[in-house]
């Protein structure tokens, strides 16, 4: 579960690139320029990746033309992180319920990350997924994502996915309907600014799941779905890597979206174990774009 209302969170928050993620990953987290990640990766051999030369990052555009009037990203282009496979997930433009979890026959699972935190302990995670080729999904706080772009860049330079996290983590069941809107358009802006799209998938702050308030203003963004999870080893109150490694172990199947957080040095130190974990279970992590394009 996400924090308790009076618990402010402290740290909340596809393939593979052509060239390997160390080699990603050597460029540096600072001062990345929108130049060198257009040479970073020009496609995928799992479903994901590509660098857009004429953007900061290889973010999916939520709907292209589907999307609603306030859509923060209306690209005609097909998804980049989807590199070989047609268009974005169905799920991504098809009004419902939270997605808590993908297709339960497979092999696939989302390591689904709050973004927020020190730049330092986001490079850490970031070098433990290069080292496991793993890829993940980064559901970016908006002001983290303002003070830190290189990060949200290197995220997707490594074949990673940004979502939106709303604005600044605010216990979104408390808001009114117009500051929902604010909190998911603001996090939206965030995101394009960063990496030049807002994505596909939107994720409350403060909550594991939606209301219809929090709906309507993801959908005001321009995002279909609220995305939930189904694993939650609450790192976020930072039990220790043993735990947080044995919990989501434990709890783990096929489909599952995992909910982690940057921030939490626990979480940093256990992450190689549940990704050696993972391998050892014939789960492979990828992006929650990947685990959903076939559902």
């Amino acid at each position: 579960m996400e924090q308790p209302p009076d618990r402010p969170d402290p740290g909340t928050e596809p393939g593979r690139p052509v060239v390997g993620r160390r080699a990603v990953l050597a460029i540096g987290l600072t001062g990345i320029s929108g130049a060198a990640l257009a040479g970073c990766a020009t496609g995928s051999d799992r479903g994901a990746g590509a660098v857009k030369a004429s953007t900061a990052g290889a973010q999916p555009t939520p709907g292209a033309a589907t999307t609603s009037p306030t859509s923060p990203a209306r690209a005609t282009t097909s998804s980049a992180s989807t590199a070989t496979t047609k268009g974005p997930p169905r799920l991504a433009l098809t009004p419902g319920p939270d997605i808590t979890h993908g297709p339960r026959t497979g092999d696939q699972v989302a390591l689904t990350f709050h973004g927020q935190g020190p730049e330092s302990m986001a490079r850490d995670i970031l070098a433990a997924c290069a080292s496991a080729e793993a890829e993940v999904t980064v559901f970016a706080v908006g002001t983290w994502l303002q003070q830190y772009p290189h990060v949200g860049r290197a995220v997707v330079a490594a074949g990673h996915e940004l979502g939106n996290h709303t604005w600044s983590h605010q216990q979104m069941k408390q808001l009114s309907r117009s500051q929902a809107v604010d909190e998911a358009e603001r996090g939206a802006r965030a995101l394009k600014t960063a990496v030049g799209t807002a994505g596909w998938w939107f994720r409350p702050s403060g909550t594991q799941h939606s209301t219809p308030t929090i709906r309507a203003a993801a959908a005001a963004a321009g995002y279909h779905r609220c995305v939930s999870y189904d694993v939650d080893p609450e790192d976020f109150l930072d039990p220790g890597a043993h735990a947080v490694r044995t919990r989501t172990l434990a709890a783990v199947r096929p489909g599952s979206v995992v909910s982690l957080h940057f921030g939490h040095q626990g979480t940093v130190d256990a992450l190689p174990g549940i990704l050696a974990g993972l391998q050892a279970k014939g789960l492979r992590p990828v992006t929650l774009s990947t685990l959903l394009q076939e559902q």
